[in-house]
């Protein structure tokens, strides 16, 4: 093999000078060449945007995938230019498990279709998560891998060559004052008059010339890692605009979960039998109870005629006067599409007076609004007095 030994003589010669011009620096036995003070708040904010973006990127890798296996594998696949294969959503999952216990366990029974309902809901949800994740990766977290892996990479580069042009330079600087120093000391005792040596003269003049070229090759080096310095601004711009994109994906992600789960928890309501137990006849009790007491205590979507006493088939909400313990001031929390004629249709924020009557099931009220009454749900309300 062919080695240039003078050019390689050459860098560990400048190798050693920075290395001695470092090693003097921090022991304190050397000058150092400061940036003026617009230079270092350049640097400090460009290392401060480089960390944060380090911990929101990791944070927000961590939000869209919990699985910390799942996010090596992930950036394996990256790493190696290869596409990561399609994950099935932990909502998805569910869906599935709910599907196949509903056919195994009956899907006409009341528990089968439920879980049918509720299954069809979470792959909705997985779906909508699916797209969040692709969103949020693409619009946010590519740009911010970007900046990372692109533009610092090239900051970083040029501040460790102005680095070494400073130290450069500052070398210079001492071999220029040594110069001086020995040409004085040399000159001591010469008649005044007389010509210095050209023994003399010599150093002090190669001294000066090599500063003049450190001096240029510093002065162009730190204006170019200026003006990358300076494009961290764009960057932020760039950042803003990323994390706009991001909120607007999160803000459709979460309303696609709540319309999702909105509908679902109106279909379970309005669901036959959905919270009752089996339709197998089970043996009486041995204590004489009312046949009510047979049915589960979960919630059961009451209909007009459940309001009403013992003997009457219905009973007009109209003529429902307020209980004697009093009425109470509620806030709606989100809007509500009444299912029948039996219940009160709500509109978020919106202050209606609600009561209960007696034997009403305990997740429904009477709410009043003007002249309307009817059914409310109570997870709709916040009761305020």
């Amino acid at each position: 093999m062919d080695f240039n030994m003078k050019k390689l003589a050459s860098d560990a010669g400048i190798f050693f000078t920075r290395a001695v011009q470092f090693t003097e620096e921090k022991f304190g036995q050397a000058e150092k060449t400061e940036l003026d003070a617009h230079f270092e708040n350049l640097l400090a904010r460009a290392d401060s945007t480089k960390n944060w973006t380090e911990k929101i990127l990791r944070q927000t890798e961590v939000l869209l995938q919990p699985n910390p296996s799942a996010r090596v594998e992930e950036f394996l696949y990256e790493k190696l230019d290869r596409k990561v294969p399609s994950r099935v959503t932990n909502g998805e999952l569910l869906a599935q498990y709910m599907a196949e216990a509903a056919s195994e366990l009956g899907p006409t029974t009341p528990y089968g279709k439920t879980l049918l309902k509720v299954a069809e809901a979470e792959k909705q949800l997985g779906a909508a998560e699916r797209d969040f994740i692709h969103t949020a990766s693409v619009s946010f977290l590519t740009p911010l891998r970007n900046f990372l892996e692109g533009d610092w990479k090239t900051i970083s580069k040029e501040r460790r060559l102005l680095q070494n042009r400073r130290l450069d330079l500052d070398a210079c600087k001492a071999r220029l004052k040594k110069a001086k120093a020995a040409e004085a000391k040399a000159t001591v005792g010469v008649p005044t008059g007389l010509l210095a040596p050209r023994l003399w003269l010599e150093p002090r003049g190669r001294a000066e010339q090599e500063l003049r070229v450190a001096q240029t090759e510093f002065d162009r080096q730190a204006e170019v890692t200026r003006l990358l310095l300076e494009g961290i601004s764009s960057t932020h711009v760039n950042h803003l605009r990323c994390l706009h994109e991001f909120v607007k994906s999160q803000t459709t992600y979460y309303a696609q979960c709540y319309r999702h789960m909105l509908d679902l928890q109106k279909q379970l309501g309005r669901f036959p039998g959905t919270f009752v137990g089996t339709t197998e006849p089970a043996s009486p009790p041995l204590s004489s109870t009312s046949p009510t007491t047979a049915a589960a205590t979960m919630p059961v979507v009451p209909s007009v005629a459940s309001l009403a006493p013992p003997g009457e088939a219905s009973l007009c909400l109209e003529e429902v006067a307020p209980p004697a313990s009093g009425t109470r001031k509620a806030r709606v929390l989100y809007d509500y599409e009444a299912a029948d004629s039996s219940e009160l249709a709500l509109l978020a924020d919106e202050l209606i007076t609600v009561y209960s009557l007696p034997g009403m099931d305990p997740d429904w009220l009477i709410g009043e609004r003007g002249n309307k009454k009817g059914k409310v749900p109570v997870t709709y309300l916040e009761l305020l007095s």
